[in-house]
């Protein structure tokens, strides 16, 4: 079986600065880039908070860029899922694809969190077009237009308030009769002029031909005071929530209640010694690309001191 160093599960920001940062300390490094090779910055467009980029750079040229940076370091980056690993013994036993099998003595897990979407098929007509999940992400670009938010807890509070101080004005599309947020973030959304909530309301659909330019919804729906109605709008944000990719790690690794990987200490370790995770997978609150590739960093850094230590153990 093939044993390595440090196995890297995941790509974009995090994975591939993890990688950079452990192939220049001299670590024999495996990157499995997922799912989605580059993370979900492959589907964004322009980024334009990301730094050493005064004119914005597209996500997936920046996640190409990190890539080669990785590899041209000596990091070993292969097309793969990591479906399964045991975490009961080192060295480590994942397995790639239900199949192949090899052995590493730390593992560094950045694997992300998915955006939670209502499963409307519009959501992927208009992805990058109108349609986001991220309000501190893309919310430059929809200055003195007008938006909506979905969703009724404290992210679409915050996201809402957030837009409100760019956009013209902006709707909060909230399918029950009232608002799960805390009372202060209640209280900020009341308190803007320019944020209309509009309760009882789902979204059915959205429609525009270059983008979106609006939503088709429903009030009361399915009772016999269902309406239904548009609104035009410039950009539809999602804001109902995450999911951690922390599936495969079947219950190994301690989780918080939303599932993201807990980080008891100061540093990027987990609660099982030799495994290390980075970016959104284990941050429930930031969730931003600079932020990703800082922890990846530091989970290297981590993983090289950790190394060290059992040679010397």
């Amino acid at each position: 079986m093939e044993h390595i160093q440090c196995l890297i599960i995941g790509s974009g920001p995090a994975g591939y600065t993890a990688s950079i940062y452990c192939a220049r300390a001299n670590v024999k490094v495996v990157q499995y880039a997922g799912i989605l090779p580059g993370g979900q910055l492959t589907q964004t467009t322009t980024i334009e908070n990301y730094p050493g980029f005064p004119d914005g750079v597209e996500g997936f040229d920046l996640m190409e860029l990190m890539r080669k940076q990785a590899e041209n370091v000596g990091g070993e980056l292969r097309q793969g899922i990591v479906t399964k690993i045991d975490l009961s013994h080192r060295p480590f036993v994942a397995t790639i694809d239900d199949k192949d099998q090899l052995e590493a003595d730390a593992v560094i897990v950045a694997t992300g969190a998915s955006a939670r979407y209502l499963g409307l098929p519009d959501e992927q007509k208009y992805a990058g077009m109108g349609v986001s999940a991220c309000a501190t992400c893309d919310g430059f670009f929809y200055r003195k237009k007008v938006v909506a938010v979905v969703g009724g807890g404290d992210t679409a509070c915050e996201e809402a308030s957030y837009l409100s101080h760019l956009a013209k004005k902006v709707y909060m599309i909230v399918r029950k009769p009232y608002l799960r947020a805390s009372a202060a973030m209640q209280e900020r959304v009341n308190a803007a002029e320019n944020i209309e909530i509009l309760y009882n309301t789902n979204t059915v659909g959205l429609f525009g031909d270059n983008g979106v330019e609006g939503a088709h919804l429903v009030r009361f729906k399915d009772t016999d005071k269902q309406e239904f109605y548009d609104i035009a709008i410039d950009g539809f944000f999602l804001a109902i929530g995450h999911t951690p990719n922390t599936a495969f790690l079947d219950g190994q690794v301690a989780l918080d209640e939303q599932g993201y990987i807990k980080l008891p200490g100061t540093t990027q370790a987990t609660s099982v010694e030799g495994v290390y995770a980075a970016g959104d997978v284990a941050d429930p609150r930031y969730r931003q690309a600079v932020v990703a590739a800082g922890t990846g960093a530091c989970a290297a850094l981590d993983v090289e001191k950790f190394l060290a230590n059992q040679r010397h153990a």
